[in-house]
């Protein structure tokens, strides 16, 4: 068994898919890199075979009809061979320094007798817009550099929320919850560190700035206007959220998580009104609408919740009400640089 198996889905990818796979490498033998080429219509595939071809024992590829980013995740969850699994996109990057200490804990955790089930790290915001960098970290949130349960951490605030970019899980973590990412459709990372937390019992923190997150490219999927398009995609994945967890039967030693999930729920609601707010049509608003009828007929406590969280301001009726929420996304954007 590999220790770690990186999954790097790769859709067109061939302008800056080395660099991702080049910082991935010095993880050695004890990993392995699963590249997934989604159908791609450039030289992905071609790349991927040749990173194959010159580490044997560290690269394997999977070519496989288009099927979106969820399903590059799902084939890297199908196909992993490492006790740890994570994902990191293809125009994103490790730092290798880090990924050297993270590598020495997860041995550490391999050599005992219930392996942890989730270390978390640091990611950072590369932002190629104005050549900035954002640090998102976890300290004064979460214990730092020893083993900790749910009862155990701080309050996330709004900027802070544990995301792809900061999770290693333990392999079997996913499978346990049955993670299954729909295809063809974006923002499904957001699922992927939703579902499976109840699953995690024991977690580790380490203050290392290992993922590194290219973001401002026009095409990227949370691009305002990609966002505006697949307003869509938006509304699918907040539904499945919406039913993947039932976050009432959480137990007591779970009430902290169970009140950091409400939060991430409750941004997601906020998430998906603000973006049919900004189509501004009546089909948009008409959207918003149904989609909180169909929280509160799932589950009228949630839905209770939800209305006494910010995902409230973004859902305030009439055009004033409209432009008193976008008013309030325009700030949070320039303060916590999202898109």
């Amino acid at each position: 068994m590999k220790l770690i198996t990186f999954t790097v889905p790769c859709y067109n990818s061939a302008a800056y898919m080395a660099h991702c796979v080049e910082t991935l490498l010095p993880a050695g033998e004890d990993a392995e890199i699963i590249l997934v080429d989604d159908g791609s219509k450039d030289d992905t595939g071609k790349i991927a075979d040749e990173f194959a071809a010159r580490y044997p024992d560290i690269v394997r590829v999977i070519h496989q009809e288009n099927g979106g980013h969820g399903e590059g995740v799902n084939q890297g969850i199908r196909n992993a061979q490492g006790l740890y699994f994570k994902v990191v996109d293809s125009d994103d990057w490790l730092d290798t320094d880090c990924l050297q200490k993270a590598m020495a804990k997860l041995r550490e955790f391999a050599a005992m007798e219930q392996p942890v089930d989730l270390l978390l790290c640091n990611y950072v915001y590369e932002h190629v817009a104005d050549n900035t960098q954002l640090t998102v970290h976890y300290k004064g949130i979460l214990p730092q550099d020893r083993i900790f349960h749910w009862n155990e951490i701080g309050r996330f605030p709004p900027d802070k929320n544990i995301l792809m970019h900061s999770v290693i899980y333990r392999t079997e973590v996913l499978r346990e919850a049955k993670v299954e990412l729909p295809k063809h459709t974006f923002y499904v990372d957001n699922i992927f560190v939703y579902q499976p937390l109840p699953q995690c019992h024991t977690m580790y923190y380490m203050d290392l700035d290992l993922y590194r997150y290219f973001i401002g490219r026009e095409d990227q999927s949370v691009n305002e206007k990609n966002m505006v398009k697949r307003v869509d995609q938006q509304l699918r994945v907040t539904r499945i959220m919406m039913n993947a967890v039932d976050l009432y039967a959480l137990p007591e030693e779970q009430n902290k998580l169970r009140d950091y999930m409400f939060n991430y729920f409750s941004m997601m609601m906020a998430i998906s009104s603000i973006f049919l707010v900004m189509d501004g049509s009546e089909e948009a608003l008409q959207k918003r609408s149904q989609l909180w009828a169909d929280l509160k007929a799932h589950d009228e406590r949630l839905y209770h919740r939800c209305r006494l969280s910010v995902a409230e301001l973004c859902n305030l009726p009439g055009k004033l009400g409209g432009k008193i929420s976008l008013a309030g996304y325009r700030v949070a954007q320039k303060i916590f640089k999202f898109n």
